[in-house]
């Protein structure tokens, strides 16, 4: 299918008004939680997750896509008024959005940040058009033992390159392939570690270990939270008119913002956080005069916020193109997906195009949306930032409780959300990535589906992986990566105690 015959069919799937409705209703989401910081697109996609249940499989997807590149957009709003950032990728916009702020420049930092955010997209959005249908074509090359080989790869990836410490990583890809066991064996029909549970004898839900993790663990380490600061100045649409300055300074820094996102959106383990502060160094390092960043640098403002709404958009081509997620909330929407009845993969565009042109538009449509909603609506976000976290979080948990329930009609996911909550909360605290956690709970079936087709094939023999050339590359990158940590590692176990004999 050309180019010009999938957009067309991704019309009508995009503007049919279902699709229409959900897809409001997904970026206005996004915009609500990436404005009020502490709850963050995550937790919001996991509450989200039992919705699809009942709904199209185009308008699901739709829906939380527009959650995960909306909260993008509104995530820059509490940086520049309060220094609080709304998603962990808008954390770069507090270093020059908040002190234009205090100069009295604030709209015009929200609005060339909407502006940013809209090329960002847009622009990642044509590189997941002409990428994902060509990798999609060369992954067809794929069996079973590269693809184990992918998907090792992606998960070694994702807690080695990710922040913090790479065996922590490690070990909750473990936990969350062991977790990815609980229940009937598809293969043999055997019940794995079910402890004498009837309801464990069908797994652990994907929807009741989300909102454990990012939902639960949320509120309970959110009990203490400071109270918002208060906005002291009043943004109009007149005052967010910027100067032919600040146009002129954000041209270049966009384009290079867009192509660094989109570079860090496609590799697992990276994403939008990542993109920003790559983009806010990159602007640093061209610039003229580095000494006007953190002091309201517009250029350090656009280009973070052109980045992480570029990474947003190319995260997806990984995703759909070889059922790779990069990300925990990548591994949401695969989840999804597989809800549905639905493979991502390379034979995804071929037997789905109507869904995956129908994303695309979606997303174009979507990105307007978010245009017209934070340019007319910035006083409706900035009344939200006046709740305060003692009302919000209660809400929270009573659609914790009615989302869960309502997959299954069984109280035991309760008990389950109940105490993976609290191991989520425990996990946040020690500093171990719940994220990895969800990615290796989400691959791990597809791994051991794949690990034993292709022992299957083989006779047994494990050396099929290393005698297929693909195979054996992934896994030559696998063992680089993690030889790679290891040194990581012991180079910062050493810098402190280096430090400390030079004090001495």
């Amino acid at each position: 299918m050309d180019l010009f015959a999938g957009l067309a069919l991704g019309m009508e799937t995009a503007l049919s008004p279902t699709t229409l409705f959900y897809c409001f209703v997904g970026v206005f989401l996004g915009t609500l939680i990436g404005v009020l910081p502490g709850i963050g697109a995550l937790a919001t996609i996991s509450l989200l997750l039992p919705i699809t249940y009942h709904i199209p499989p185009a308008a699901a997807l739709v829906m939380l896509a527009g959650v995960w590149y909306g909260a993008q957009y509104g995530g820059s709003t509490a940086a520049i008024l309060l220094n609080l950032p709304g998603t962990p990728s808008s954390a770069v916009a507090c270093l020059d959005g908040y002190p234009m702020s205090q100069q009295g420049r604030a709209g015009p930092a929200l609005f060339m940040t909407t502006v940013a955010s809209f090329v960002g997209s847009m622009l990642g959005l044509l590189l997941l058009v002409l990428f994902t249908p060509a990798i999609a074509q060369m992954a067809l090359q794929f069996g079973p033992a590269e693809y184990f080989s992918m998907m090792l790869l992606g998960l070694i990836a994702a807690s080695t390159l990710a922040s913090g410490s790479p065996a922590k990583g490690l070990a909750m890809v473990v936990l969350g392939l062991l977790l990815g066991t609980v229940g009937t064996d598809v293969m043999t029909g055997v019940a794995r570690f079910h402890f004498g549970l009837p309801p464990m004898r069908d797994g652990l839900m994907l929807v009741a270990l989300a909102m454990a993790l990012f939902g639960i663990s949320e509120v309970i380490g959110s009990v203490n939270q400071p109270s918002h600061k208060d906005i002291k100045q009043k943004i109009t649409l007149r005052s967010m008119l910027p100067t032919r300055s600040d146009v002129t300074v954000s041209g270049l820094p966009m384009l290079r913002g867009t192509a660094v996102g989109s570079f860090f959106g496609a590799l697992p383990g990276t994403g939008v956080s990542i993109s920003s502060f790559m983009a806010y160094a990159v602007e640093k390092r061209v610039a003229r005069d580095p000494s006007r960043f953190g002091k309201g640098a517009m250029e350090g403002l656009t280009a973070p916020e052109a980045a992480n709404n570029a990474a947003a958009q190319t995260a997806f081509v990984p995703t759909l193109a070889l059922g790779i997620p990069g990300s925990a909330t990548m591994g949401l929407m695969l989840g999804a997906l597989i809800i549905h009845g639905i493979q991502p993969g390379p034979l995804f565009i071929a037997r789905q195009p109507d869904l995956f042109w129908g994303l695309v538009v979606s997303f174009a449509v979507g990105n307007i949306l978010l245009v017209i909603l934070n340019l007319p609506l910035i006083g409706l976000w900035v009344s939200l930032l006046r709740i305060p976290y003692r009302l919000l979080y209660p809400a929270i948990l009573i659609f914790i409780c009615i989302g869960v329930f309502s997959v299954r009609n069984n109280v035991f996911d309760l008990y389950v959300v109940a105490v993976l909550g609290v191991l989520g909360y425990a996990l946040a605290v020690l500093r171990f990535s719940a994220a990895a956690l969800l990615l290796g709970f989400v691959l791990g079936p597809l791994m051991e589906e794949n690990l034993r087709r292709a022992l299957l094939v083989a006779r047994g023999d494990p050396m099929v992986f290393l005698e297929r050339p693909i195979s054996a590359g992934l896994l030559a990158c696998c063992a680089a990566l993690l030889v790679w940590s290891v040194i990581a590692s012991v180079r910062a176990g050493r810098k402190p105690v280096q430090q400390g004999l030079s004090d001495g």
